[in-house]
This record gives C-alpha cells, sequence and structure tokens, in this order.
C-alpha cells in the first residue's frame, strides 16, 4: 500500500481546513513535561524546562501537507510572542527533519517524537492520532486547548492572548 493510502486509512492526516477543537482531556495519560525529547542533533531535551510561560507544542511531520503549510503562521506568532514558547514535536526521523529544515526554517525548537508520537498524541485527546496536532499550555503545564488540523493564525492568537493577560 502506498505511504498517503496508509496514512490516510490509519487516520493519521487530519487534512487542511479540517482544523477542530477537541474536548480537554480531563487527565492526561502521560505527563508531556514529565518526558524528553532528542533535538535533530540528538541531544536529550527535557520538555520541562519550556515551563514558566505558555507551551505551544505542535505535532507535526515532514510528510504532512497540512503541517508544512502551517509552519509559516506558527513561526509568525512565534516571533510575535516571546513570551511564549513553541516547540515542534516531529513524528518523523531526525534525518528527514534535518533536510526538510534546510529548506524550510523555524526558529522554534524541533525536538523528535517518532512514531510513538502517534500514541501520544491518542493519549492527550486526539483519537484518531491525525496530524498536524496542536496542543497549547498554560505557564503551568495545563492543557488550554488542543487542535487537530491546520491551526487557524487568529484562534490560536486569541488562545495565546488569553494565556497572557
Amino acid at each position: 500500500m502506498k505511504r498517503r493510502g496508509f496514512l490516510l486509512r490509519a487516520g493519521l492526516l487530519a487534512g487542511a481546513g479540517l482544523a477542530a477543537a477537541f474536548p480537554l482531556p480531563s487527565l492526561a495519560a502521560e505527563n508531556l513535561f514529565d518526558a524528553s525529547f532528542p533535538d535533530v542533533d540528538g541531544a536529550e531535551q527535557p520538555m520541562k524546562q519550556w515551563l514558566g510561560k505558555p507551551v505551544v507544542v505542535n505535532f507535526w511531520a515532514t510528510w504532512c501537507p497540512p503541517c508544512v503549510k502551517e509552519m509559516p503562521d506558527l513561526e509568525a506568532l512565534h516571533q510575535k510572542y516571546p513570551d511564549v514558547n513553541f516547540l515542534g514535536l516531529a513524528v518523523d526521523t531526525a534525518v528527514n527533519v534535518r533536510k526538510f529544515n534546510e529548506k524550510v526554517q523555524v526558529s522554534y525548537p524541533l525536538l523528535m517524537i517518532g512514531h510513538g508520537g502517534i500514541e501520544r498524541m491518542r493519549s492527550m485527546g486526539n483519537r484518531a492520532g491525525g496530524l498536524p496536532f496542536t496542543v497549547v499550555y498554560d505557564a503551568k503545564g495545563q492543557v488550554a486547548e488542543t487542535i487537530l488540523g491546520q491551526v487557524k493564525p487568529a484562534e490560536l492568537e486569541k488562545t495565546i492572548q488569553g494565556l497572557l493577560a
């Protein structure tokens, strides 16, 4: 089976314009901020280093068109809101992300969660395991919003502003 067909059947591509807010999970099965993930150079990065400010975590992959399409919007918001941490968790390999980052550059950290990211997303309320998937946390690491599909910049900005107020 071709990759695209497999991903569509597995529900891994949310598709452009299909962004949807999901009910916030009452209890996360695993606290994302207790984990560490390698950056593109293989150095482990503990997630808790980004607490203390609101955090926007974007699950993405190089092979996911809506993921790639939303990256400039996330980068623009990252530049506009220095008091918010943005992170990309790649459901991909470091080799693919390094090649991708040569073409599309972002200034926020890109970490490797690999294919285990799909189960992690499911435990966070994304039952389909679809990409892209964005989770917005307050400064203490509590989920403020989850978004499946390509983010709508104006809506994400409202959420960010609410966390900074």
